[in-house]
């Protein structure tokens, strides 16, 4: 089994969740007491928030960079970013550091493809909703972006950062997001991925009956078999 360093906190909440699927998913596959080896370097939310609002993305690069050459000293075989919008740097990040990096936009859209999908919809921060690093995984499969308008795109990026960050769930909060799911799939969306981790914390496919993509499950499935491929 490989060591699999994982990058977290941002937010800690998802990071939880980050650690219970793929722990439950290489019990799933090896049984008895069997899971997963990892290091974990769990952030503090405050600073990677204010390099966000700041654009200075060099200096969380040089901060997840510190963090995953500690995690490659200490035996990691693979980098695991727990945050979609971290994968804004993911490229430089996996250049520095010199390791495997499990992507998360590469994994969702192989989900998709799966699914014989051609048109999403993608809910995350503004800078995972508006900027190519994402979606630009997805259009080289063949798969077609929606995404919300400006008021909407504002609202969700705050409810990410002021809720959900922070463990708060709204019952307000989750019918807009769902009001808006169902918007996108008006413009001919078969699908929506919740792109960011916090997300799948107050939307379930139980709640929808449009297909939702779980960026956090999705990745984590990945990580699993990441770990487990000789």
């Amino acid at each position: 089994m490989k060591i699999l360093g994982l990058i977290g906190g941002i937010s800690w909440v998802s990071t939880i969740d980050y650690y219970r699927m793929i722990n439950q998913g290489i019990n799933q596959k090896l049984g008895d007491l069997n899971f997963a080896e990892c290091i974990i370097h769990s952030f503090n939310y405050q600073d990677i928030k204010r390099n966000n609002d700041a654009e200075d993305w060099d200096n969380t690069l040089r901060m997840l960079t510190k963090a995953g050459l500690n995690m490659k000293n200490s035996g990691a075989q693979a980098i695991v970013l727990c945050a979609n919008t971290m994968h804004m740097i993911a490229d430089q990040l996996e250049q520095n550091v010199q390791l495997p990096l499990i992507h998360i936009a590469t994994s969702t859209a192989n989900s998709i493809s799966e699914r014989g999908l051609k048109k999403v919809g993608l809910l995350g921060t503004k800078f995972t909703m508006e900027r190519p690093f994402f979606r630009d995984k997805l259009t080289r499969q063949g798969i077609e972006v929606v995404i919300p308008d400006d008021n909407e795109r504002d609202f969700i990026h705050y409810s990410i950062f002021e809720e959900l960050g922070r463990n708060l769930f709204k019952a307000e909060t989750k019918q807009f997001y769902l009001n808006v799911m169902h918007k996108l799939a008006g413009q001919g969306a078969e699908g929506i991925i919740m792109g960011c981790t916090e997300i799948p914390l107050l939307i379930g496919q139980d709640d929808i009956d449009i297909p939702l993509f779980d960026t956090t499950q999705i990745h984590s499935e990945a990580a699993v078999a990441f770990a487990l491929n000789d």
